[in-house]
């Protein structure tokens, strides 16, 4: 479990195939904070953009890690192909506070950036996410965009998506990837996980990928 708090900006710093064809996945090496090691052990959580993956390695004095991330999860989520930056968080402790929402670190749906501009001191972002997300999506509801635990301000119902926006602070624009977004950037979208449950026990399902 995480809480959508982010607790560092890392670096993907390689790619490598894992077999000769589409059907593989990647390793990738991330490059974390100085200090951000010293208390992972082999196995642990670590969430990507907000896609919870596993440590296969780390170097703690270079600070450095791998995961390897399968072929069905490279194609269910957004950033994680290729080099560049990444909000990184740890899985949630029982006595951690619960800073933002229960988040589990499973990536809902790829949302894509529609407009990202300057409103006073802050910054309105406006997505798009697929049709199949809008009953998840509410007024000042949470939900997490790359890993970020976020507010939502506005919802817009359309036949082909569902906009909505939410309002990010200089806080979040200094110590998350947000900030580096543009008009059709793609990103990682995580709907409320108690609205995930009260779906289902309303007789409701997520669609399939």
């Amino acid at each position: 479990m995480f809480t959508g708090i982010i607790s560092g900006v890392g670096r993907i710093v390689d790619t490598a195939a894992l077999g000769s064809d589409a059907s593989h996945g990647q390793r990738l090496t991330i490059e974390a904070p100085a200090g951000y090691l010293d208390d992972v052990a082999l196995g642990d959580s670590i969430a990507l953009n907000g896609a919870c993956m596993t440590v296969t390695s780390f170097d703690a004095a270079a600070s450095r890690f791998t995961i390897a991330i399968s072929a069905e999860s490279l194609s269910k989520t957004a950033g994680l192909d290729r080099p560049g930056p990444v909000n990184l968080e740890k899985a949630l402790r029982a006595n951690d506070r619960l800073g933002g929402h229960l988040v589990s670190g499973h990536v809902d749906g790829i949302g894509t950036v529609a407009s990202f501009e300057p409103v006073g001191e802050s910054w309105e972002l406006r997505l798009a996410a697929p049709p199949a997300l809008a009953r998840f999506l509410a007024y000042k509801g949470s939900i997490t965009v790359n890993g970020v635990s976020l507010t939502v301000n506005r919802v817009v119902d359309h036949p082909e998506h569902c906009e909505f926006s939410i309002n990010l602070i200089p806080h979040t624009m200094e110590n998350t990837t947000l900030g580096t977004l543009r008009a059709g950037s793609r990103v990682n979208l995580e709907i409320d996980l108690i609205a995930r449950y009260v779906e289902r026990m309303l007789g409701g399902s997520l669609p399939r990928h």
